[in-house]
């Protein structure tokens, strides 16, 4: 099992040796490995098992920086004015800004796109990690890391350390690969990604950051129809996956016949588990995985009542979303709910 740490700079160092790197952000921990590495980044798409055509995230530390074309180092290839509003705006923060990419994005790290995904984490053990980086290799700063969400392709992602460990420890090296533990995440979904390389926003990928919030700073959305998207990651039909068989109720009514015709069908009760906003009542015989009052609480215990329910061999999973109405994040918490329940391919 490789080693875990709360310093920031034993992590920078890590990347620096070519390392890879369990790494904390606000939204879910990442896989991390230096962006200009292209042998680190090869190590960790085989650790996830993630297609090569599945471009990742580049984080840095400095939000002009990263969306100025003449920066020194920089990774993008232009900037529209309403890109630079949504920088201005959220970073740092959970925003994904998808723009062109300069020479600097290679094929490894897009996809082979001519666009480039970026963003600037909020979580201070991750920008401690991007700074230390600089101090301790001047010459190659300003440095970046890619930093997938640190699970097995397609599986649920990981918001603490542990889970982060659990779905990747054995896949890395104990002698240079490191954890950096630093506490459970605080949003608990992924980014928001947002695609700036097209006349006007889209998004591309809902979270914390809500269409509402992107309309408001960037002004209206761009329609997809008409033309193609890029591709971004956590976008595929079936994503974000237990083990467990999940399926989506639209209340408690509806959640507690799905758990009969599941045990009508030969599953016993102790194989069926329940996660719900608290307003749900309980399904007598059913597990309850949690009951989260808000829909930020829902979005930060989502993936841990799912892992939850492989922990305890519970084989279906009924889950009641918060109403979409409710704040901005409850389209995200469907999305990946919907994402979850989709046939396996």
């Amino acid at each position: 099992m490789i080693p875990t740490t709360t310093d920031p700079r034993a992590a920078a160092q890590a990347l620096l040796s070519g390392g890879l790197v369990l790494l904390p952000t606000e939204t879910v921990y990442g896989l991390a490995a230096r962006a200009d590495d292209p042998r680190a980044v090869a190590r960790l798409y085989a650790a996830k098992g993630r297609p090569a055509h599945h471009p990742v995230i580049v984080h840095v530390a400095d939000p002009a920086g990263a969306i100025d074309p003449d920066a020194p180092g920089s990774w993008v290839a232009s900037c529209p004015g309403f890109a630079r509003a949504l920088a201005e705006e959220f970073w740092p923060g959970p925003l994904t800004l998808v723009l062109p990419r300069s020479s600097r994005a290679t094929d490894d790290i897009t996809g082979g796109q001519e666009a480039v995904a970026i963003r600037v984490p909020a979580h201070p053990r991750a920008r401690e990690v991007l700074l230390a980086m600089d101090e301790l290799d001047p010459a190659g700063a300003p440095h970046a890391i890619v930093a997938p969400s640190a699970n097995r392709f397609g599986r649920v992602s990981s918001t603490t350390v542990q889970h982060a460990l659990d779905e990747l420890g054995s896949a890395l090296d104990d002698g240079r690969d490191v954890a950096l533990d630093g506490g459970p995440c605080d949003v608990g979904l992924e980014s928001t990604i947002v695609d700036c390389s097209a006349d006007g926003p889209r998004v591309l990928r809902p979270g914390g950051i809500t269409a509402a919030d992107v309309v408001r700073v960037a002004g209206a959305m761009t329609s997809l129809s008409g033309s193609s998207a890029p591709r971004v990651p956590g976008a595929l039909p079936s994503h974000y996956a237990p083990a467990a068989r999940v399926a989506i109720a639209i209340d408690g009514e509806a959640a507690a016949a799905y758990a009969e015709a599941v045990t009508e069908g030969g599953l016993g009760d102790d194989s069926i588990g329940l996660l719900a906003p608290a307003n749900v009542a309980d399904i007598p015989g059913v597990a309850r995985l949690a009951a989260p009052d808000t829909s930020e609480d829902y979005a930060r215990i989502l993936y841990s009542a799912l892992r939850e329910a492989d922990a305890r061999g519970i084989e279906f999973v009924v889950v009641v979303p918060p109403p979409t109405d409710a704040d901005g994040i409850a389209a995200a918490i469907a999305d990946r709910l919907r994402r979850a329940s989709a046939p396996r391919t």
